[in-house]
């Protein structure tokens, strides 16, 4: 059905789809004034989104007329561009530690756990977020990287956490074992934790040449995002959720809110702020983050009982066994496919005074 296969395209550009080769994708094109169809094949996915632009044109006679204008942004490029240049930083985030603070040798299976897990590939949609929005703010990327890597820290704490026994208890993560199935349920624990300490402690030691009322707004969301009003909150009442019967679609938008949004507003915000975002500007990158990130967990509900365990990258089908509310499980796969639409095109619509600065995100 062509709206489920929309979605998914479009959540292929966002990186929800776990493909195994993430750049195999042709360019993007961006029609401004006129809304394009998506489409997506299994062999070389195909990825076109619309976006309206800040409108520019000529009065006459007492009417304005718009020109719809056509330019293309290579998704494909930008993120060729832009992963090796993360997946650098956080390999030296981790370098560092044994080169700087040598003396702490039993630190090294801490290290271990800490390394790889964050190392094991990924999409690094978040840090790349928050480098694109700090780009568009006017920031650098060695300025935002520290905040750039410390939402992937973070991100990487909660799979190892979310994936325990206690949890979710899956054996597969990003088409790898888990952090307990190789460390142990105690070193993945302890290794998590490290690695959401140590985001604090790389945006604090490591952010260079930014005022530092902006660190320090930056680490202030940084906590905010992970807490009870954030990623922990969510994945609390997640839980609580497992199993019944009378869940509603407020409960599980608030979930999905707090357990997946929360750290995509935090990498979106984290970047326009380090940029120097007005209170204006934070508002429009924070909508934008949050419709995205429920967008992003809505197409990943449909995922979980539309592709299978190889594409994923993880375990398919474990909400489903665990009898979990989800949005296909509330709405159906062509609403949920719809409210998914619905969110990306509002999200798309907070950027619009950016104009072309915007296209990467």
């Amino acid at each position: 059905d062509t709206m489920v296969r929309r979605s998914l395209a479009f959540a292929s550009l966002l990186s929800a789809l776990l493909a195994a080769d993430a750049f195999n994708v042709a360019p993007v094109t961006f029609r401004l004034g006129s809304k394009v169809q998506s489409a997506c094949t299994a062999s070389a996915p195909l990825f076109r989104a619309g976006r309206q632009s800040p409108r520019v044109g000529r009065k006459m006679g007492g009417t304005v007329t718009t020109m719809a204008t056509e330019t293309a942004f290579d998704i494909k490029g930008y993120f060729g561009e832009m992963l090796p240049i993360v997946e650098a930083a956080l390999q030296e985030s981790m370098d560092v530690l044994p080169r700087e603070w040598p003396y702490d040798s039993k630190a090294e299976t801490s290290i271990e756990s800490m390394t790889y897990s964050l190392m094991a590939g990924g999409k690094r949609i978040r840090p790349i977020l928050t480098l694109a929005a700090a780009e568009m703010l006017g920031a650098t990327r060695d300025q935002a990287m520290p905040t750039a890597l410390a939402t992937e820290m973070i991100h990487t704490m909660s799979l190892m956490h979310d994936d325990l026994p206690c949890m979710d208890d899956d054996d597969l993560r990003r088409g790898k074992p888990t952090s307990h199935k190789v460390f142990g349920e105690d070193m993945a624990v302890l290794g998590g934790d490290a690695l959401l300490s140590y985001a604090f402690e790389y945006i604090a030691r490591y952010t260079k040449e930014v005022p530092a009322e902006r660190v320090l707004d930056v680490v202030a969301r940084c906590g905010k995002c992970v807490g009870a009003l954030g990623l922990v909150g969510g994945q609390v009442m997640d839980i609580q959720s497992e199993g019944k019967k009378d869940v509603t679609l407020e409960t599980l938008q608030w979930i999905h809110e707090h357990k997946t949004a929360a750290l995509l507003e935090f990498a979106v915000v984290g970047g326009g702020v380090i940029g120097g975002a007005t209170p204006e500007e934070v508002e429009r990158l924070s909508k934008f983050a949050m419709n995205i990130g429920l967008g992003f967990q809505i197409i990943d509900d449909i995922l979980d009982v539309t592709a299978d365990s190889a594409t994923l990258g993880k375990t398919a089908g474990k909400d489903l066994l665990v009898d979990k509310a989800t949005y296909p499980k509330l709405m159906g796969l062509e609403e949920s496919t719809k409210r998914a639409d619905e969110l990306i095109e509002e999200a798309k619509a907070q950027l619009e005074p950016w104009g072309e600065k915007a296209a990467p995100l």
